[in-house]
């Protein structure tokens, strides 16, 4: 699994993953995958993830706190 940090987290359910590359990874909360799920998560958090692919480009999924 990836890891990185929580960059972006917004009210309408997603948020984006801070890779270490030139570009973040976006995620929705269907896929983070922890107790208390999408509204435990934090920016700046360190997250570990699976990259995967969604209907408008890459996504994380599985996401859990590192």
């Amino acid at each position: 699994m990836a890891e990185g940090t929580i960059k972006k987290l917004t009210d309408k359910g997603f948020g984006f993953i801070d890779t270490g590359g030139n570009k973040d990874l976006f995620f929705h909360s269907s896929n983070v995958e922890c107790e208390g799920g999408y509204d435990s998560l934090h920016e700046g958090q360190r997250v570990s993830f699976t990259e995967g692919e969604g209907p408008k480009g890459p996504r994380a999924e599985n996401v859990q706190p590192a």
